[in-house]
């Protein structure tokens, strides 16, 4: 079927062929989410001071010398919790990733999208901050909605003007901090010193990502977690009847209608709240108030949609009704399919056991490989474009020695060719210390005594030590005349 008949579908199903936040024409529906109030939302608002205050302090965080985080990927400096990674620690960098979306999969198969309603930045700025913020200079939805639907008036004028100034600057206080992740705290505040006109393609750029990060939360706003984001996409494959999430109980709540307040003479038949239940009512009294919060648009009462991110606002918003009408709390709740319809959930299914084995086997290569990294890299290479030379000590090889130091001391050290005999090594410009956590470039010969009665090419191992102690030893190709 090419083109659905919306008329034909039914009421509770037309959610499947429209997003609720795109009219049945094409245009863009607003989405005028009413404030939350309740347990959840409180527990949402610190976890979310938290995480911006993590994202805002971290790069300004030093342990051993280092920034906390650093992912500058033009110089490729990693910094992860204080640890430097080099170039040739890249490998790590990529296990942890793969280790991090194992993880992101794992969750989203046993609690849905608890990544999206909780962790994610763009909720999180988008519904603690730029939300508020709305709330204080607008009002509410129906202030919203009015206003722009209206004239435009001065105090209209005014509003938007103070929202659009607010919502320009904290878009230009994120894109900084992210940029501090980029390019270093350090050299941030040194530009920031200097002035834009010092760094103009810098500067620029960073107006652009904050016309960005403006464009997202004053227009774009749910529409990226509806279109853009991929995780919401795939985030479908991952769930199925046991996953635990934001889940609306119709046994409990069908058939859903409107309960009023009774009257003087039907008092004696209304419930001490003051509510008359008509007869056969589910628990649901069809109130909408989970509708009028969702940041999305959505009637979770549908059932499980590609457009819920798991916020628990429609569970304060239903929760704050039950009070009301003396009901139990828990309408819509974290819960699952089976677990509502059936009463029973098993949570470690099949399926799930796989990704905790995945799981667990990733953490576990990644510990391992941790734990034997090593606090020292040496790198012997030939001297591109050069065979071999004769000199008055015999045979020579022109050699490039790189050494890594990745530890937080400086190392003094000396290099020797251990076997076979007869061999020397003459420093050109080759530094005798390694300072803390850098990286050292220098030049050698390796000469290959004409006593040594020894022709063509050859395997020679060497050892870099350090105080007495071998730190490394490296092995290489020397090539010499052929008889």
């Amino acid at each position: 079927m090419s083109i659905i008949d919306l008329d034909l579908v039914e009421d509770h199903e037309r959610h499947r062929a429209e997003l609720a936040s795109i009219q049945p024409d094409g245009r863009r529906r607003w989405i005028y989410a009413r404030m939350p109030r309740g347990w959840y939302t409180t527990l949402r608002r610190i976890v979310s001071i938290v995480l911006i205050a993590f994202l805002v302090l971290a790069p300004f965080v030093t342990v051993g010398g280092h920034q906390f985080i650093l992912l500058n990927i033009i110089t490729r400096e990693f910094v992860l919790f204080g640890m430097p990674f080099w170039p040739n620690d890249f490998y790590l960098i990529a296990l942890l990733f793969l280790t991090g979306v194992i993880t992101i999969v794992l969750f989203t198969a046993t609690l849905g999208r608890i990544w999206c309603g909780w962790l994610c930045p763009q909720t999180v700025f988008m519904e603690m901050v730029f939300r508020n913020i709305e709330w204080m200079i607008e009002g509410g939805p129906k202030e919203q909605a009015l206003r722009r639907n209206g004239p435009w008036t001065w105090d209209r004028w005014w509003r938007a003007g103070v929202k659009v100034l607010l919502f320009a600057a904290i878009s230009f206080g994120i894109a900084n901090v992210f940029l501090s992740y980029v390019i270093s705290r350090d050299r941030l505040v040194m530009y920031i010193v200097d002035g834009p006109a010092a760094h103009l393609e810098l500067f620029g750029g960073l107006l652009f990502f904050t016309f960005v990060f403006f464009m997202v939360f004053y227009r774009f706003r749910e529409q990226a977690c509806l279109i853009a984001c991929p995780y919401g996409r795939y985030m479908s494959a991952l769930v199925d009847e046991n996953t635990v999430a934001v889940t609306y109980d119709n046994k409990r709540g069908e058939s859903r209608t409107k309960w009023s307040k009774a009257d003087s003479d039907a008092r004696k038949h209304a419930d001490e709240h003051g509510f008359s239940r008509p007869r056969g009512a589910g628990d649901c009294v069809d109130c909408h108030q989970c509708v009028t919060v969702c940041p999305t648009g959505i009637d979770i009462r549908n059932g499980i949609q590609l457009e819920c991110v798991n916020c628990t606002a429609c569970i304060d918003a239903c929760d704050e009704v039950m009070d009301k009408v003396g009901l139990d709390r828990g309408l819509i709740r974290y819960s699952s399919l089976n677990a509502i319809e059936q009463g029973t959930s098993r949570i470690f299914t099949r399926r799930i056991k796989a990704y905790l084995v995945v799981w667990v086997v990733f953490v576990a290569v990644v510990g391992v490989l941790f734990a034997m990294r090593s606090d020292l890299d040496v790198v012997l290479l030939r001297q591109p474009k050069s065979t071999w030379t004769t000199m008055a000590q015999g045979t020579a090889n022109f050699y490039a020695l790189n050494i890594i130091n990745k530890t937080s001391q400086d190392l003094p050290y000396e290099i020797a060719v251990v076997s076979p005999s007869g061999y020397s090594i003459t420093p050109l410009n080759l530094p005798t210390m390694v300072k803390a956590e850098q990286k050292m470039e220098g030049r050698l010969v390796i000469i290959r005594s004409s006593q040594a009665q020894r022709t063509g090419d050859e395997t020679i191992r060497l050892e870099v030590r350090s105080r007495g102690a071998v730190l490394r030893t490296v092995e290489t190709t020397f090539i010499g005349p052929q008889e």
